[in-house]
């Protein structure tokens, strides 16, 4: 076996979650092909990830959550694409569901584990 295969056989080491991502890690992160990420570029102008040289684009972590909520919009809650420009032309959250808004402080956070902490020790 040549050191070649090794290298291939071992797991990539996970990104932080503020790297920028690749096409295809875009698109293997969303399970859609790469070109569905392309098309949706045309029709959301929100979405604009980084081209480097030969057109390499590299998405960001806004980028990304934009994806995701695009994603679920379209395939989760069936929204059509005009939907889905609608709603964020609107200035419709950009958060995929689920995920915490940045307004929500630490200490509400905190406050939060601490009663499943207490309810816990209940038990």
């Amino acid at each position: 076996m040549t050191e070649d295969a090794d290298l291939e056989d071992r797991p990539r080491p996970r990104k932080s979650a503020l790297a920028f991502r690749t096409i295809s890690e875009a698109a293997e992160q969303l399970n859609v092909p790469q070109h569905v990420l392309r098309f949706w570029e045309t029709k959301f102008p929100q979405l604009k990830p980084l081209k480097r040289g030969g057109g390499r684009r590299y998405y960001r972590p806004e980028d990304l959550a934009l994806l995701k909520r695009i994603s679920d919009l379209l395939y989760t809650q069936g929204y059509t694409i005009k939907g889905v420009q609608r709603l964020l032309g609107e200035g419709e959250p950009e958060l995929p569901l689920g995920e915490p808004s940045e307004e929500r402080g630490l200490a509400e956070l905190l406050a939060e584990l601490d009663a499943i902490a207490m309810t816990l020790r209940r038990l």
